[in-house]
């Protein structure tokens, strides 16, 4: 029984002479949702295609459900890109079953009959690719990568341009995908999707990892550094000792300590100032921690 479906080591990539990823290792359990997070150009994309065998790395190895060899993936992989392709003149039908017969599947009406009622396509069958709206397209495509039931499947960026309730759909049906016993790498910019869904964390910065674990471990790794306060105080928060950053979102700040802060401290100095109605010490979000790495901190 395999126990990691993918398995890289000191894996490089270089186009030229840039170095799209570096030395990059990881390993992804079988049987979870493992989330790929990073800036654009970071070398998500182009991790997912060495994955796929669509590209070679230059040097290191990756092992995909076992397997070593270089070719085209094989039946057991499913892959939704993010530059999304149908053939626009081919019917909904007529292309699933397509799609189906190229990963080995015959007899397929029953599942893509299925498949097309949960996302609310079954009005569709029989129209061609070129009359659906953009996020019918996306849930055909989907479709598409995952109808032959594969042991594998990576989604590039799979919520971009749905709407919240086709999101949602989308959503329950990859949660189902991995209650089957499916592994599933997706990418994202949505920090929120990533925390909720994934088993597992990696993210990669200018072709290099910097984060790699479960959310839990994740955050370990920053400690609780972080307060959620509601204050009617007056005062420039950003100059009190101890505080590095604030984020205000309106209804309450986010603070952020200097390591070794103590937030009893700031919390009696704000109560002696003014009124606070809430005061939260929590480990920062993955929003936070993305920024803190990819953002304009992160380059100063």
């Amino acid at each position: 029984m395999i126990t990691d479906a993918v398995i890289a080591d000191r894996v490089t990539k270089r186009f030229g002479q840039h170095v799209a990823v570096n030395e990059l290792s990881l390993r992804v359990p079988a049987g979870v949702i493992y989330g790929f997070i990073g800036p654009n150009g970071s070398g998500k994309t182009t991790t997912l295609r060495m994955i796929m065998r669509i590209l070679h790395p230059d040097d290191g190895s990756i092992q995909v459900l076992g397997e070593y060899h270089y070719g085209a993936a094989n039946d057991r992989v499913g892959y939704l890109p993010e530059e999304r392709g149908l053939y626009k003149t081919m019917k909904v039908r007529d292309l699933l079953r397509f799609y189906a017969a190229l990963k080995g599947c015959r007899d397929s009406d029953a599942i893509i009959a299925s498949w097309l009622e949960r996302m609310g396509l079954s009005d569709w069958t029989m129209k061609k690719v070129e009359t659906l709206s953009k996020g019918m397209a996306q849930k055909v495509q989907f479709i598409a990568a995952i109808i032959a039931k594969p042991e594998l499947v990576l989604l590039d960026e799979p919520f971009s341009g749905l709407d919240p309730v086709n999101a949602v759909v989308l959503r329950e049906a990859i949660l189902d995908l991995k209650k089957a016993g499916t592994t599933v790498i997706f990418s994202t910019h949505d920090m929120n999707v990533a925390e909720k869904m994934c088993d597992y964390l990696f993210m990669i910065h200018k072709g290099v990892k910097v984060l790699d674990g479960t959310l839990q471990s994740i955050q370990h790794q920053y400690g609780l550094d972080t307060v959620k306060v509601r204050w009617d105080g007056n005062g420039e928060l950003e100059r009190w000792p101890g505080v590095v950053k604030v984020t205000d979102f309106g209804q309450y700040k986010e603070l952020r300590l200097e390591r070794g802060g103590d937030p009893q401290q700031l919390l009696q100095e704000l109560a002696a100032r003014g009124r606070v109605t809430h005061f939260e010490v929590a480990h920062p979000t993955l929003h936070d921690i993305f920024v803190r790495i990819a953002g304009n901190e992160a380059s100063s």
